[in-house]
Parts: structure tokens; C-alpha cells; sequence
């Protein structure tokens, strides 16, 4: 008979309080264990665990335990990052939309079983079906079976290609324990990346886990894995923006530029910058993102390096988020998307054949496609777009800023057809060429980011894009050098600013209200 997942008392108590407490008391609620000695680390583990035991993975990537675990990374950043009990807020945004994705009724009810570990047999292992990256550490081999891990990752391979999701998570746990952390996230990355075309979610969802569990810890792998399995044991219909790329033309980059041959530095240095720095303008300037792909992997093969080929990608989404009134309130792909690649390329265990396709691959999700339709803001990152603007100080500057997010017009997302045909309002053109202006002066980022970091919270519309979005910029901002780093910080306000113009915040006000009111 199946049970399902059940965790130590003190996990197993606050797990169930998030899977129980109805929707309407969750914010008070919460407040009250926080202040009650539940700590944010504790909290975020359990509306992770909540969210995984008690949601099935959905048909399209929205509900179900996708967003929610696509936003711990940053709900942990973020949390560390305001003082005191406004440290409450992105915690208690998590916590609501845990709540309400267990509570609602197009997302369950599921729950999470447990289930064996399995070792694949030689003969399971369908002929042909190899990994890339064989394994390079094994910590226990079975003396009766000597190619029994690589006979799990074939077989592990074939189930996720075949939709044998249940059989596959049952590979997957028996290589945990065998595998190093990159080797694990390397046999998710073929789909994740061939399929990051059909949604941006194929190759953030796994990569996000990963970093939930560098968040949460690594105890939690066995279950918060294995919905990132299923998640790529199975087909969606591709969201249809545009030709579809043809990925075996990317592979055959490959092959055309020797890429997998050459010797590609891995770390970059000061002399790489002026190059880094002139290709991340030229991705971002690209009017059809599918012609970034073939300028990167000509950036590789003339010697750049892998740190610096990812730098670039992220330079260059920058400039084009800036470029586009693009103003879809989940519009963080091109941030999200670059800053993960760069978690890949710090794996080891990570073959150098995923390393490199996840950077061609860059610009081509579908919701960063989507973006490419409207750029018509390339002002933002022409030279002298802040000449016009009186000098001010650190911080009558910054005041002005926020004002200027906080002054935007009431947008109602409901009554468009679509989020993705949201424009932004001219104003905020304002508030990005004075957050440019900010970087300019050398002014401190830290009370910048500190302000922006409070706006973030106030979302409770987007499944977490909001925060995801901020904290991919601040990460972005500090691995970047400058003269570039300016761009990212600018983004910073452009999202912002798209933010209010939704005013969906009742969590966030709710919270608010009841922390003035202790």
C-alpha cells in the first residue's frame, strides 16, 4: 500500500500548517509563527515541501510547484536582505502562494508517495541512448555490476525521453546518492535545453531546484528532485512565438566551430573585459534573438572563455530588456534565464557539450521572444540619455526614482487580452535613465537595491516573477564588471516600475498592516 511523504515532527508540523490553514487566515497566521520563534529558513523549507508533497507537477508551467520553487533563491536573498520584520515580506508572500496552490482546486488534490530507489539492469538500457558525461566520481560501485551507474543514467535518459516518469524518478533517487550535484544536474539539461524553445521552464525549473536545494539544503534532494523530473518527463504544446528554432542547427555549431575540440578557458580575466563587453552589447542589440546564437559560439571558438561568454549573455539580455516597452508583469526571462546559465557554468560535473548549448541557447525561450517585438526603447541604452537630468544627491536621487515607480498609472491586467501585451507607461523611460544616472555617479547600490528590494514584495500576481526578477538582477549586477554593471541596475527600475502599474498587492498591504498594527 503507497503512504505518502511524511518529515521529522518539527518539518512534519510546520509542513502541514501550510497544507491546512485556510487561505483567508494564512498571512495573520504566519506572522504569528515568525514571531513566535519559527525561523525564515524554517518557513521557506516548509512551504517548499508543502508545495511539492501536496501539487502535482501541472500540464503548462504555471501553478503546481513550479513558480514556488523557481522563487526560493530569491525569497532567500531578498528575506537577508531588509531589516527586520520587513524581512517578514517575501517569506510571507512565498507562504501565501504555497497556500493557495495546495488550496486551490485546479492544482489537486495530490500527494506525494514514497517510493523506492531502482537500479536498471543492463538489458533495460535502450541501445544508443548514452549520457554525454559519463560518470566521472562514483562513490559506492556494486562489485556484482561494475557499469551499473552508467547503465542507470542511460536508463535514467530514455525514461524521461519516453514520458516513463515514474520509472525515471525511481533512477534518478538510486543515482543520487552516487552522483556528484552537477553530474545529477547534467543528466536534466539535454531536454532542458533542446526543449528551452518550447518553454522558457524546461531549463529553469531544474536549475532553480538545484538552487532551492544549495537554499534549503541538500536533505531535501530526494523530494523536491523529483517533480523536476517529471516535470521533463513529459510533452507540453509548444508556446508558439514566431519559427521554431531548429536546435540541430545549434548542435551543429558544434561540430562547425570544433567547440567540443578546442581548449575553451574556463575562468576569465581583466583582459577579456573590452571583448565581454562588446559582445554583450551585440546580443542585445539583435533584433531577431536567434542571431545571437552563432556570434557566441564564434566568441568560444576565438578564445573566450566560458566565465566570460556567460558574462556576455548576461550584459547583453540586459541591454535588451532595457530596449523593449515590452511590459508583461512575468517579463523576467531574459534576467532568469542568463543568470542560471551561469549557475551551470560554475557545476562541476556539468558536460562542457551543456555548458556551451545552454549559452547558444540563450535568447531563445519563448517568453524572451516575445520581447523582441517591441523594441522601441532602445533609447535607454543610447550614450547621453541622462544629459537632461539635474544633478541631485545620493539620496534625493533614489527618492526620485522610487517616486517615479510609485507615480506610474494603474494598468488593469485583467482587462487585456493577454499580460504579454502589457506596455509599460512612458514614464518609466524617466525612472531608467535616472537609475542610469545613479550607476553613473558611482552612487552606493546597496540602498538602491535595499529600496527596490521592498517594491519586489508587493507583487502577489506573478508567481513569484516579480522577486525572481529583482534578485537575478542584483546577482547579475555584482558579477558584472563595470563600465556594464549600470545596466543591470537600471533593469532593476524598469521592473519595478512594470510592477506597480499592476497594483495587485493585497498580501503585501495586508502584511504591512498587520506589522504596524503589533
Amino acid at each position: 500500500m503507497l503512504k505518502r511523504i511524511e518529515f521529522r515532527p518539527r518539518v512534519e508540523d510546520l509542513v502541514r500548517f501550510i497544507e491546512e490553514t485556510d487561505p483567508d487566515d494564512i498571512v495573520e497566521k504566519t506572522i504569528a509563527k515568525l514571531r513566535n520563534g519559527v525561523t525564515g529558513h524554517e518557513l521557506l523549507t516548509a512551504n517548499t515541501l508543502a508545495v511539492v508533497r501536496s501539487n502535482d507537477v501541472p500540464p503548462s508551467h504555471h501553478g503546481g510547484p513550479v513558480h514556488p520553487i523557481c522563487g526560493v533563491h530569491a525569497i532567500h536573498g531578498i528575506a537577508k536582505r531588509l531589516p527586520g520584520e520587513l524581512s517578514m515580506l517575501p517569506l510571507i508572500q512565498h507562504t501565501a502562494l504555497c497556500n493557495h496552490h495546495v488550496h486551490s482546486p485546479y492544482m489537486g488534490p495530490y500527494l506525494m508517495p514514497k517510493i523506492e530507489p531502482l537500479q536498471a539492469s543492463p538489458e533495460e538500457v535502450e541501445p544508443g541512448i548514452r549520457p554525454h558525461n559519463v560518470t566521472s566520481r562514483v562513490n559506492i560501485p556494486s562489485p556484482s555490476e561494475p557499469n551499473a551507474i552508467g547503465d542507470t543514467q542511460a536508463a535514467f535518459l530514455h525514461c524521461i525521453r519516453a514520458m516513463e516518469a515514474p520509472l525515471g524518478e525511481r533512477y534518478y533517487l538510486w543515482l543520487l546518492d552516487r552522483l556528484s550535484h552537477g553530474e545529477m544536474l547534467d543528466l536534466l539539461l539535454p531536454l532542458a535545453v533542446s526543449r528551452n524553445n518550447w518553454d522558457d521552464h524546461y531549463f529553469l525549473y531544474p536549475v532553480y531546484t538545484f538552487r532551492t536545494l544549495d537554499c534549503l539544503g541538500w536533505e531535501w534532494a530526494d523530494v523536491l528532485l523529483r517533480p523536476a523530473v517529471r516535470y521533463q518527463a513529459r510533452l507540453m504544446g509548444r508556446l508558439t512565438i514566431g519559427d521554431p528554432l531548429d536546435f540541430v542547427w545549434v548542435e551543429s555549431l558544434l561540430d562547425k566551430y570544433k567547440l567540443l575540440e578546442i581548449n575553451i578557458p574556463n575562468a576569465t580575466s581583466d583582459a577579456e573585459t573590452e571583448r565581454i563587453g562588446e559582445l554583450g552589447m551585440k546580443l542585445g542589440q539583435c533584433e531577431n534573438y536567434f542571431d545571437t546564437i552563432e556570434p557566441m559560439a564564434q566568441a568560444l571558438a576565438g578564445g573566450l572563455s566560458l566565465e566570460g561568454a556567460g558574462e556576455a549573455l548576461s550584459i547583453g539580455a540586459a541591454a535588451a530588456y532595457l530596449s523593449t516597452s515590452y511590459g508583461n508583469p512575468m517579463d523576467s526571462h531574459l534576467h532568469t534565464g542568463s543568470t542560471n546559465r551561469r549557475y551551470v557554468l560554475r557545476q562541476e560535473g556539468v558536460s562542457l557539450r551543456n555548458k556551451i548549448l545552454s549559452l547558444l541557447t540563450g535568447f531563445t525561450g519563448p517568453e524572451v521572444l516575445l520581447g523582441a517585438r517591441k523594441i522601441d526603447w532602445t533609447c535607454n541604452i543610447e550614450p547621453g540619455s541622462t544629459s537632461a537630468l539635474p544633478d541631485r544627491s545620493q539620496e534625493f536621487l533614489l527618492d526620485a526614482i522610487t517616486d517615479n515607480i510609485d507615480s506610474q498609472p494603474y494598468i488593469d491586467w485583467h482587462q487585456i487580452n493577454s499580460v504579454a501585451n502589457v506596455v509599460p507607461p512612458e514614464g518609466i523611460k524617466e525612472g531608467v535613465a535616472m537609475a542610469r544616472q545613479y550607476a553613473e555617479k558611482g552612487y552606493d547600490p546597496v540602498p538602491y537595491f535595499n529600496r527596490l528590494a521592498e517594491i519586489s514584495c508587493r507583487d502577489d500576481f506573478t508567481e513569484m516573477h516579480s522577486v525572481k526578477h529583482f534578485q537575478a538582477i542584483v546577482d547579475e549586477y555584482y558579477a558584472t564588471r563595470e563600465p556594464y554593471r549600470w545596466l543591470h541596475l537600471a533593469s532593476a527600475t524598469k521592473s519595478a516600475g512594470i510592477i506597480q502599474t499592476g497594483r495587485e498587492h493585497s498580501v503585501y498591504w495586508q502584511t504591512k498592516e498587520l506589522l504596524k498594527a503589533a
